[in-house]
């Protein structure tokens, strides 16, 4: 379906105004009407400011749509008929017909490339000022020829800007199924990291506990039961997903620390399951590695991190320079104030070379 923009409905009088200049053939032709000439003469300026404006208003409407110009051949029958009409103008009214040249070169203008447009106009101007040389009656065409010059610039100018003003909207249109495609690819790269892994552990320990219900019942209590935890840490971690990570999931930040350190060119070493951590403590890790990826990225110009998880902690190691200083004040604080919650503690070192984060819960 093509784009459209919305346009103001003051478009069709602004072109309206520029028929002011018939108005003087109009006049003549109406002083002629008891002749066929005079009769011809009105008919076909009527006629030939009808033309423009139906094909102003088709140039508006194709740049609601975001095209720049019609095909050639619509173009080549609409200039063809203004050419027609101006030429019957000038036989029928004489000198004041030639006020049709200059819409003439504004259609030609707006309706054809530039290389093809300015010989045109050129061609026109040069008539105009053939036949005001040639006629011994007329004027010099001199004026009328500047007047088409002019004003085939002018709108020129004014063209040129409408197409850029089209490229500009389409590559914003692009830019944002863009984003909006590439905001997919990740959440459906984040979903598959998230639940991948799970879901595998959870389709083996469903086998494993159907062999033992005869065998072992007890150990299949045992796998039954972590088989529940994993799906409700699973299912979690979805919803999280799913309501655009306003909640923290530790695999979703995995996925995430990921595609960051990937962007930054650091080599990611991670876990590719969480199903060994407790789900009590599923958010505070994900938490930590949320603030250790991310000060890997701002200060470590680290080359390499890794993050190593167990059900009791979680570090995040990098072979870089560190934070240095406080520099990780306040995020320390705030990840410490959590894993106190939990009866944890945060435990930072530096390295030779490099930095750890390590939140340990006993």
């Amino acid at each position: 379906m093509p784009l459209q923009r919305p346009l103001g409905r003051r478009g069709p009088w602004f072109a309206a105004i520029w028929l002011v200049f018939l108005i003087d053939p109009v006049r003549v032709a109406w002083d002629a009407h008891d002749t066929a000439k005079g009769d011809i003469g009105l008919l076909a300026t009527l006629a030939f400011g009808t033309l423009y404006i139906v094909i102003w208003i088709r140039l508006r409407a194709d740049r609601a749509r975001l095209v720049t110009r019609p095909s050639w051949v619509e173009s080549i029958g609409w200039l063809a008929s203004m050419a027609s009409l101006a030429t019957v103008m000038v036989w029928a009214l004489g000198e004041t017909g030639t006020a049709s040249a200059v819409y003439c070169a504004v259609a030609t203008v707006m309706l054809l490339p530039f290389a093809y447009a300015a010989p045109i106009v050129v061609g026109i101007a040069a008539l105009m000022i053939v036949l005001g040389e040639t006629r011994p009656t007329w004027d010099s065409g001199a004026g009328t020829a500047f007047g088409v010059l002019a004003a085939a610039l002018a709108v020129f100018g004014i063209q040129q800007m409408m197409v850029r003003n089209i490229e500009l909207i389409k590559a914003h249109d692009e830019n944002a199924d863009l984003a909006v495609e590439n905001e997919r690819t990740r959440f459906a790269r984040d979903l598959h990291d998230i639940l991948g892994h799970s879901l595998t552990v959870i389709t083996v320990k469903a086998e494993l506990a159907q062999r033992l219900l005869d065998v072992d019942p007890p150990r299949a209590r045992a796998e039954l039961a972590d088989l529940e935890r994993l799906s409700r840490d699973a299912l979690a971690d979805v919803r999280r997903a799913v309501e655009g990570y306003r909640d923290l999931s530790l695999p979703g930040e995995l996925a995430r620390a990921r595609t960051a350190l990937a962007a930054a060119e650091i080599t990611a070493e991670l876990p590719n399951s969480t199903e060994d951590v407790p789900t009590a403590l599923r958010e505070l890790f994900a938490w930590t590695v949320r603030e250790g990826v991310t000060n890997v990225l701002r200060h470590s110009n680290a080359q390499r991190c890794s993050v190593v998880l167990t059900p009791t902690s979680v570090e995040v190691r990098d072979d870089g320079g560190g934070p240095g200083g406080s520099t990780l004040g306040s995020g320390l604080t705030g990840l410490q104030e959590r894993a106190s919650v939990l009866g944890g503690t945060v435990v930072t070192r530096s390295l030779e070379p490099g930095y750890s984060l390590r939140v340990v819960v006993a």
